[in-house]
């Protein structure tokens, strides 16, 4: 498989404090991963690093075949989808949806002068449509529940057709009938052929997409286990991530936990 991202005894330092690594890590291409781990794992930080948003203090980061510090990442960027939470507060409150979607085919968060021909368009409201938010085209950002934005990001993060894509969180804040139509739509988009191969963070279990293929799980900045995910979740490896006592459970599909008494 072709490698897309690897990360070689990399850590990211700030303040004196290591906040992560030193980690190795790889993506290729066709797999879908997911990043599991408590509060202050260094989970926002792994991505903003692979996102090529920020440059490692020590070890070296590939992306797409090039290495960070050696290259443009304003090259890179067009070429990686992001949904955050910590991007949201760059996009104009102001904008229409379907603009929010198309200015991402230059990389940009405010449309200008540039031109966009139907093919744009057409797909800007293709991806609207395949997260479930076409209708809402001719609305402003700012007028957006939630929900709502974080279902325009996702579509925003596809519009330049990326070749890695990152959703951090994509399901965090949304009640039970949200979430579950939100990660199905997830699950059928990477589904189809020529999809991106991507790396999803969650805090919870239940938010694992179907289909996911590899697991990450950091634990203070530490990759505490990485592989296939049939191998590395498992319920000693959650228990002791997270210092818990739970259950696991599989359906063919998603996974679970319930608690376990003492």
């Amino acid at each position: 498989m072709s490698g897309l991202l690897k990360l070689e005894n990399v850590s990211v330092i700030r303040g004196g404090q290591n906040i992560l690594g030193p980690i190795n890590w790889s993506l290729n291409q066709g797999e879908r991963w997911v990043v599991i781990g408590p509060n202050g794992a260094g989970k926002t930080t792994f991505l903003q690093l692979i996102a090529a948003l920020i440059h490692p203090s020590r070890g070296r980061v590939e992306i797409l075949g090039e290495e960070m510090g050696r290259v443009d990442v304003f090259e890179l960027r067009p070429r990686i989808g992001i949904s955050s939470a910590a991007l949201q507060e760059y996009l104009p409150q102001d904008e229409r949806v379907v603009d929010l979607v198309l200015t991402a085919a230059y990389a940009i968060t405010g449309r200008w002068i540039e031109e966009y021909d139907l093919w744009d368009e057409s797909r800007a409201k293709a991806l609207l449509d395949v997260f479930g938010v076409r209708e809402l085209a001719e609305r402003t950002f700012g007028t957006l529940s939630e929900g709502e934005r974080k279902r325009v990001q996702i579509a925003r993060s596809l519009m330049a057709n990326p070749e890695i894509l990152l959703l951090d969180e994509p399901a965090a804040g949304l009640d039970l009938g949200g979430r579950e139509d939100i990660l199905n739509r997830i699950s059928n988009f990477l589904d189809e052929p020529g999809a991106p191969s991507s790396v999803i963070v969650t805090h919870h279990i239940e938010e694992i997409p179907r289909g996911t293929t590899h697991v990450l799980l950091l634990k203070s900045g530490i990759d505490f286990a990485a592989g296939e995910i049939s191998d590395v979740l498992t319920e000693e490896n959650l228990n002791t991530l997270f210092n818990v006592n739970v259950a696991l459970r599989f359906d063919g599909n998603r996974y679970s936990v319930i608690s376990q008494q003492a």
